[in-house]
């Protein structure tokens, strides 16, 4: 008798998770939001499911302490367009940091998630702060570092 592989999938209201913090003191951008984009997305799990949502909670403090490499301080520029003729806005990485750091991580971090129902699902389980101070100390998170 042949014994058949199955694979196991497991459903979002089974998912067991867990919430994270993790120091963004002087770690690199880019590499900081992929750990974290896999985290969310469930996929260090060994029962991570690509349609389902089993990732984990993330509490990113101390978002104003990261940092980018090469000349990217002063190059990198981010862009809205309002859909107007003329309606275009750039702002440069230094003014986003002086006036919303939060914003530069969970920007990074989205565009890392799946651009469907469920990346929108998924970006709600990121928690981005300026500071080291959180309101989640009741979830009991424990620290993870990359």
């Amino acid at each position: 008798m042949k014994q058949e592989k199955v694979t196991k999938f497991i459903k979002t209201e089974d998912a067991n998770r867990k919430w994270y913090v993790v120091d963004a003191d002087n770690q690199i951008l880019g590499r900081l939001a992929s750990n974290v984009a896999r985290v969310i997305r469930g996929k260090n799990k060994p029962v991570f499911t690509p349609n389902a949502d089993t990732g984990d909670f993330v509490v990113v403090i101390n978002a104003d302490k990261v940092k980018l490499t090469g000349k990217k301080e002063t190059h990198k520029e981010y862009f809205s367009y309002s859909g107007y003729p003329g309606g275009t806005k750039f702002k440069s990485f230094a003014d986003v940091m002086e006036k919303n750091p939060e914003f530069v991580i969970h920007n990074a971090v989205k565009g890392m998630l799946p651009k469907n129902r469920l990346g929108k699902k998924l970006i709600k389980k990121l928690k981005v702060y300026a500071g080291d101070k959180h309101p989640h100390q009741a979830q009991q998170p424990e620290q993870l570092s990359f």
